[in-house]
């Protein structure tokens, strides 16, 4: 049974290859732009880090493994549904991208902020990546259900019968991300602040 579970994830990985590539290009390149253009998204991006900071230090947003991971489930959460919108999976990873690339530009220490950044972020952004990529299969899924029914005059359950292994694909990668994430939360919480000391010491 666990050999089958592996194919298929394999499978759902192999097959949805461009779906991959085009996160890791949309992400590679926003979080590049991000750190570049630093000046010019001063406006857009200071007022969320102050109003983030501030609500850190007032305990409105507690560091605690529960909040974490909460906040970033539902953010690739959004990146999965939005898949049913024309894509809009491909901005909510982009705007992240920016927003990080900027977050990093404004630090003072470089090698510190991304000691603090590095553990947790190679699960994050990885998650982050593979639930664009389920949102880009999830509108496959939408398209070709719908190409088949209209074109080839199908009941909209035989479509659906058709088509339903790439929802089924869409729905494994999600799934992956959301154990990478979890693991993002935990090494977050427990774990980066304890590298990012040993890195720094």
């Amino acid at each position: 049974m666990l050999k089958q579970y592996y194919n298929e994830v394999k499978l759902a990985f192999l097959e949805n290859k461009s779906a991959i590539y085009i996160s890791l290009f949309i992400l590679i390149f926003s979080l590049i732009l991000g750190y570049l253009l630093e000046p010019y998204l001063y406006s857009y991006f200071n007022p969320v880090v102050d109003d983030l900071s501030q609500k850190v230090e007032t305990g409105v947003v507690k560091l605690t493994f529960q909040d974490i991971f909460l906040n970033n489930i539902l953010i690739i959460f959004q990146m999965f549904i939005y898949g049913l919108l024309f894509c809009l999976s491909i901005f909510l990873l982009a705007y992240n991208g920016f927003f990080i690339g900027y977050y990093v530009a404004i630090q003072n220490n470089l090698f510190r902020v991304l000691a603090m950044l590095i553990p947790h972020g190679i699960f994050e952004l990885t998650s982050c990546l593979l639930a664009c990529s389920s949102g880009l299969v999830l509108f496959n899924f939408l398209f070709k259900f719908f190409k088949t029914y209209l074109k080839e005059d199908m009941t909209l359950k035989k479509s659906f019968s058709i088509n339903r292994y790439k929802l089924k694909q869409a729905i494994i990668i999600f799934i992956i991300s959301v154990v990478l994430m979890i693991i993002a939360g935990f090494v977050e919480v427990y774990l980066t602040i304890p590298i990012a000391h040993f890195l720094l010491r």
